[in-house]
């Protein structure tokens, strides 16, 4: 399978710039999401590769193919670029088969009857629908439609595969399923695939690399571990998983870090970073609220760690674990914890290694400023 290069793409629709400068690319069997809140711009770019979009300016190849070049006016339409897409609707003919669903695309190619049968079979046994064949969409679940849309686009053996949302619509027992399916089918085909979606769970948990995207611009691109451990802005770490946004101000730059002091209660606290502070700069803490540990006495922390005062407002319990909502001085900070009960004074630890620390000079996103307005 081929790899995807797009290069510097934009797209304006009137005066609104929805793409800007989107630059990426897709290496040879990878599955790849593009991830981020809606009107960032994530649909608009596969619809470019799709063709059903016409970039204002940039480049898109798939192996050695050129589909769009504004420079040289080059534009393949759809037809012409042998892709396989699933719309988030499906988009299947109710008054048809699935067999006869399965046969548009390819009668729209040309392909004899004799072959058509082949390869129909062969689709539906790849998604385990080949003995409901004759069956038409209204007599199958959500989740067998969703599978029906992918055999089509398997069907004529694409090159590449586009899926725009093709979960959404599924119940959440029934999503996570079909996630773990989706994933596996992938693998064994080996096909470079290029998701969208909103669900942060979703893609990280599909993905080999992850492009989180926002107001028409690529923040970051990197594997689900990259993107969740190290997040390049705060407006990634807002987006992909919960965060608590602390704003601190530096008192000494360290060797491997700095020490701060919290704006919320006046407490020191250190950081390890390997950006180059200054004191008196102001700067915004990231802390996940898996890494912060609720103390049984304050003398309990791990050498090293900073201890922080807090006291709980609400806790939720939500089976395998138990969320906290505290206070710490004027703000107020998320937990998850496996110990229950917790009421009153507490005491908090967290490493200085795994706090995330930014200048003020991020620009947020309207979405991450409402995500930082929630989580603190």
């Amino acid at each position: 399978m081929p790899d995807v290069k797009v290069s510097h793409l934009s797209k304006q629709f009137g005066g609104n710039v929805v793409l800007d400068d989107v630059d990426f690319t897709i290496r040879d069997g990878e599955f790849f999401t593009l991830l981020g809140p809606s009107g960032c711009g994530k649909s608009t770019t596969l619809n470019c590769i799709a063709g059903l979009e016409q970039p204002t300016s940039g480049a898109i190849s798939v192996g050695d193919t050129l589909f769009v070049d504004t420079e040289k006016k080059l534009f393949v339409p759809p037809e012409g670029r042998n892709l396989g897409m699933v719309f988030q609707s499906y988009a299947l003919w109710p008054h048809k088969t699935i067999a006869a669903n399965l046969a548009m695309p390819l009668q729209i190619r040309k392909v004899d009857k004799a072959e058509q049968r082949r390869l129909i079979d062969d689709a539906l046994d790849k998604v385990g629908l080949l003995h409901l064949r004759e069956r038409y969409p209204h007599q199958m679940s959500g989740g067998q439609q969703q599978r029906v849309a992918l055999a089509r686009a398997l069907v004529y053996s694409p090159s590449v595969l586009l899926l725009d949302e093709p979960l959404s619509n599924l119940d959440a027992k029934l999503r996570e399923q079909a996630r773990a399916w989706l994933k596996r089918l992938q693998e064994d085909l080996g096909i470079t695939t290029v998701y969208v979606t909103h669900d942060q769970d979703e893609a990280l948990a599909l993905s080999d690399r992850i492009a989180v995207m926002s107001g028409g611009h690529m923040l970051q691109v990197g594997t689900p571990q990259e993107i969740y451990e190290t997040p390049a802005t705060a407006e990634v770490a807002a987006f992909v998983g919960r965060c608590n946004f602390l704003k601190a101000t530096v008192t000494d730059a360290t060797r491997d870090g700095a020490v701060l002091k919290l704006t919320a209660n006046g407490q020191a606290m250190s950081v390890t970073t390997p950006q180059r502070l200054s004191a008196g700069e102001t700067v915004t803490v990231a802390i996940r609220p898996e890494r912060l540990s609720v103390l049984a006495a304050p003398d309990q922390a791990a050498p090293g760690a900073n201890v922080i005062g807090a006291e709980v407002l609400t806790s939720s319990y939500l089976g395998s674990r138990f969320e906290y909502d505290l206070k710490v001085g004027d703000q107020v900070v998320q937990v998850v914890s496996d110990r229950s009960g917790l009421t009153g004074p507490v005491s908090l630890a967290v490493d200085p290694a795994v706090c995330l620390v930014y200048t003020d000079t991020v620009v947020l996103s309207e979405d991450a400023q409402a995500l930082l307005t929630v989580t603190g």
